[in-house]
């Protein structure tokens, strides 16, 4: 019965040493990748701001060729919903809403994730004139894991995981909109 006792008053501990470090572990993160494309700025814009166009360059949209889309409302606009539900665990279901747009400058998005775990990240794009041919465009992700489960941003780095994505489909976007 004494072995039980500590058993049970260690375990206890870490549990509450697990519970405090959660405490003082950061809850938001927050990642992006830019790259130039030589197209003019408005022509750019145009383009990133129509969420179907997204299937030609996000490296998730690719992901998994079987993924059923639904759409609702009017692409380009805010209240715009892009669906997706994939029986591939690396894809999930979810969805993607425009809920800002500051026309020829920034996009913002929300990305309702419902499986394989449940999820709201925010999303965005930008584009900044370089000069009259060339384009900058951004693309971030930001989000909050709440208390205690922030701890596991402590094992997932997110930058790993998150940029190498936004950085292909920079470079797919880059490619479409140059013709290569």
């Amino acid at each position: 019965m004494k072995i039980l006792k500590r058993i049970l008053y260690v375990l206890v501990g870490i549990i509450a040493l697990v519970l405090i470090v959660a405490l003082f572990v950061k809850k938001e993160y927050a990642v992006e990748r830019e790259v130039t494309i030589e197209k003019p700025k408005a022509e750019v814009f145009e383009y990133i701001k129509y969420l179907k166009n997204q299937d030609n360059f996000s490296k998730w949209a690719t992901m998994d060729s079987a993924m059923k889309k639904e759409f609702r409302g009017t692409d380009g606009t805010v209240g715009f919903v892009s669906a997706w539900d994939s029986e591939d665990s690396d894809v999930g279901k979810g969805e993607q809403e425009i809920m800002k747009i500051a026309e020829g400058e920034r996009i913002d998005y929300e990305l309702r994730f419902l499986e394989p775990f449940e999820a709201t990240d925010n999303a965005y794009m930008t584009t900044e004139s370089v000069n009259d041919s060339v384009t900058k465009v951004s693309w971030g992700f930001n989000g909050k894991m709440n208390y205690p489960m922030n701890l596991m941003l402590l094992f997932m780095d997110m930058e790993k995981m998150l940029g190498g994505d936004l950085e292909t489909g920079l470079t797919n976007l880059k490619g479409v909109l140059e013709g290569q």
